[in-house]
């Protein structure tokens, strides 16, 4: 794998030797690798352990991370998670099983279950971990810093949280959704129709909240702290938004920042 960036934790210093990786989570200062073997390799800063991956760890189907902690999905629709939890984010609620798809917001996690129900803890200072009632049939899910996506079977999608930004306000008529991104670390949201067009909403001080004109053909979307970055049917990536957002130059909403 390849990781650019931000380097000053070293998080996009990938360890030698690393190889077989099929999946790959982006934390606020760390970076996850999940392996074929079903084990995970993280590395970045760690002042909270969230690259401390638990002994014993194996299993493993998908990763991803948070702030500064980081969960696991293991084959047996099993979650843990490690780093801090000053918000009990890796608080992993008792007895929960048949997860299928997990997702770390700033200070919050988020599961999906077989049943097409989420189920989220942590922090909910702005109602992020406070599921809409009714909400079924969800086929995926993303965390933003203070806010909860879905993205239901029948193609459009429920959000909730945090949402002076309207990060949480989804555009009107927008269906034939096959993916969805949450900008942790920042305040706006993605969204990829089956058309291979897309949407942005919410922040959009450095112009991340604004799709570039004529992108289409993307097949995968991904949302950073201000910035988001695509995969075209091509094989190429295109990206938009801050390019030099340094901690010491501007608020990247680390460990208090916005909002």
């Amino acid at each position: 794998m390849v990781a650019w960036g931000d380097n000053s934790d070293k998080a996009t210093n990938v360890p030698s030797g690393l190889a077989n990786v099929i999946q790959v989570a982006a934390g606020g200062f760390h970076s996850l690798a999940l392996t074929s073997s079903g084990t995970v390799v993280a590395w970045g800063d760690n002042i909270f352990g969230e690259t401390n991956v638990p002994v014993g760890l194996t299993n493993v189907v998908a990763v991803a991370g948070g702030l500064t902690h980081s969960l696991a999905l293991k084959s047996d629709g099993t979650v843990v998670a490690w780093g801090d939890n000053t918000y009990g984010e890796t608080n992993v609620p008792a007895g929960l099983s048949n997860v299928v798809a997990i997702a770390g917001g700033e200070y919050h996690s988020v599961a999906l279950k077989s049943n097409g129900t989420v189920v989220a803890w942590g922090d909910n200072s702005y109602g992020q971990t406070t599921i809409p009632a009714g909400l079924n049939h969800v086929v995926a899910i993303a965390a933003g810093s203070y806010d909860t996506l879905a993205l239901q079977a029948n193609g459009t999608m429920a959000a909730w949280g945090y949402y002076d930004y309207s990060q949480t306000t989804v555009p009107a008529g927008l269906n034939n959704l096959v993916a969805i991104a949450a900008s942790d670390g920042g305040y706006d949201s993605l969204a990829l129709q089956s058309s291979g067009t897309m949407a942005a909403w919410g922040y959009n001080y450095y112009g991340e909240g604004v799709v570039p004109g004529g992108l289409n053909n993307v097949i995968a979307i991904a949302a950073g702290g201000y910035h988001n970055t695509v995969l075209k049917s091509d094989g190429t990536v295109t990206s938009w938004g801050d390019s030099d957002c340094r901690l010491e130059q501007c608020d990247c909403g680390f460990r208090g920042g916005f909002p």
